[in-house]
């Protein structure tokens, strides 16, 4: 093949990579070898343009109506931040939001306690019939919450199974109206809450610790420990990651509960089950109240998004250590 006069021949070490020629592509481009290329976030507009139609407009939509005195019919004046200061000094509104917090012991930690209890026993020692187990647990959380309302509003009735069973064990001066009774309607309110969570909480252990190394455990039998040092050593610390992701979504949903408490108190008797979900569906639909309803709504999004992140950190501080 011929070969041009004066043409200097190229050494095999002199020949550039073609990563060489794509790395100057990438810079004459004005990015970096290795950072993500901006076309990337073409593919996550979708969802975000959903997510800002159906969840970031109304948000803000519900903070401009709560500077307003409004009915939801007439003519809206200027409250300014009058809603919220009223929110704010307001007792009902405070006894809510407590009656949140506690609920919060019901739905979250309880369930997760519950949820580590029953993974410890069964992470030991293969189980027959576990995955009928994990399934039979978990059936609350595809329930409708209407009819884990009607269900349970039944179960707490004054000739409900639970004074029936108590009446059969001899324990007669226990039974009475669970739900309306001024002290025990929070608290059986919670007993539902902490039925509901409790299988989601444990389905996400039951994965977690098949994640974790059987030989960590062969080697803590091998030191010794028992079934409670095995805990703390090998399951526990194995487990962190969902125990975070237990505490965020039950936690949620102790502050947003709503359903399950509607159907079986309505806020009943008096306010002693009122919580902000149903303050805000009382004021908005029956009071009239839709600017005062849209303050405490935008009170409890401010609140959730700063557990969340609370327990966020939590899990970034852990990973830092």
């Amino acid at each position: 093949m011929s070969r041009r006069i004066g043409a200097k021949p190229t050494l095999a070490s002199e020949r550039r990579p073609f990563g060489h020629w794509r790395g100057a592509i990438s810079a004459s481009r004005g990015r970096r070898p290795g950072e993500p290329r901006l076309i990337g976030f073409l593919y996550i507009l979708p969802a975000f343009a959903l997510y800002a139609l159906f969840v970031l407009l109304p948000a803000l939509d519900g903070a401009w109506i709560s500077l307003f005195h409004w009915d939801g019919v007439s003519l809206a004046d200027w409250a300014g931040l009058d809603n919220y200061v009223a929110a704010i000094t307001d007792p009902v509104v405070q006894g809510s939001f407590v009656h949140a917090f506690i609920l919060i012991g019901f739905y979250s930690i309880a369930p997760v306690c519950l949820g580590l209890i029953v993974t410890a026993a069964l992470a030991r020692r293969p189980i027959r019939g576990l995955t009928a187990f994990r399934t039979i647990i978990f059936v609350p959380q595809v329930l409708a919450a209407v009819v884990i309302g009607v269900a349970w509003q039944w179960m707490y009735d004054p000739q409900g199974p639970v004074n029936a069973t108590l009446s059969a064990i001899g324990l007669d001066g226990l039974t009475r109206a669970w739900l309306g009774d001024f002290a025990t309607a929070l608290p059986a309110v919670g007993v539902i809450g902490t039925w509901l969570t409790t299988g989601l909480c444990a389905v996400l252990f039951f994965a977690g610790v098949q994640q974790i190394p059987s030989e960590r455990y062969d080697a803590a039998r091998v030191d010794g420990a028992g079934p409670v040092q095995e805990f703390f050593a090998v399951t526990l610390p194995g487990l962190r990651n969902q125990i975070v992701v237990a505490l965020l979504l039950t936690v949620i949903d102790a502050l947003r509960a709503f359903d399950v408490i509607f159907v079986t108190t309505k806020g009943g008797p008096g306010t002693e089950t009122y919580v902000p979900t149903v303050l805000i569906y009382k004021r908005a639909f029956q009071s009239g109240q839709v600017g005062s309803a849209a303050a405490i709504t935008t009170i409890l999004t401010v609140l959730v998004l700063l557990v969340s992140v609370g327990i966020r950190r939590l899990e970034t501080a852990r990973d830092d250590e």
